[in-house]
């Protein structure tokens, strides 16, 4: 029954979500958290705390994605390693193609606003996330 419940809540929600558009692609930009992931068997991880966010900058349909650990003055520490990535449209749905010198992979972006975006992976997990609010502890 819950499993039941769960899938229509998942139909729910994206049967009534908006289509994205070519426009709507630059919401991507900045920095994002993992909220939660839902797997291929309904099982779903939460993620409370994070040590690590996403910074993701695009430009048309080209751009990357990077880690980045953020510090308790709002600012953040990073390396030079990005996963660079184009965007292609395919029937009314954005794909993500990530290529690197050891893989290549993709991921459908089904969900886009400016404070949420979700993508299923090739593994047909769901990768829910939510913009980042930096940590500011004044002195």
């Amino acid at each position: 029954m819950q499993r039941f419940l769960y899938i229509l809540l998942i139909f729910v929600t994206f049967g009534c979500s908006k289509k994205i558009s070519d426009a709507d692609l630059k919401q991507l930009n900045g920095y994002w958290e993992i909220e939660n992931v839902t797997f291929s068997d309904g099982s779903t991880k939460t993620y409370n705390v994070n040590t690590t966010v996403d910074y993701i900058e695009i430009d048309g349909f080209e751009g990357y994605r990077k880690k980045v650990k953020p510090k308790f003055d709002g600012t953040y520490d990073t390396s030079n390693d990005a996963e660079f990535f184009t965007i292609e449209k395919k029937n009314d749905s954005f794909v993500m193609y990530y290529q690197n010198n050891l893989s290549e992979w993709s991921e459908s972006l089904t969900q886009l606003s400016q404070t949420n975006f979700a993508v299923i992976g090739e593994n047909n997990s769901t990768y829910h996330y939510r913009r980042y609010e930096p940590i500011n502890i004044q002195k």
